[in-house]
């Protein structure tokens, strides 16, 4: 049998592009108080069912999983600014 795990996902009013991956059988409550801090509002996207071979855009499946598993939470950072290679002469 394959493993499961069953999540929330929140987009945090922080920051763009930042998002809160919470274990079903959590709440906000069991969230750590520095966390919720960082995080500031949370806005509920969608319910996924995550198993290792479910592709994620911007995350590998497995490290999600684990820290679900693990914490209770999972936090995608926004991803890094492109940063043009500019010439910058000799």
């Amino acid at each position: 049998m394959m493993k499961k795990v069953n999540c929330k996902i929140y987009r945090c009013s922080k920051q763009d592009e930042m998002y809160l991956y919470i274990h079903s059988e959590k709440t906000s409550d069991d969230l750590p108080e520095d966390l919720i801090k960082m995080v500031k509002e949370l806005t509920h996207v969608i319910d996924l069912e995550l198993t290792p071979d479910r592709k994620l855009a911007r995350e590998d499946v497995n490290d999600v999983m684990k820290n679900l598993e693990e914490k209770g939470y999972h936090l995608q950072m926004p991803p890094k600014p492109l940063t043009p290679d500019l010439y910058k002469g000799d």
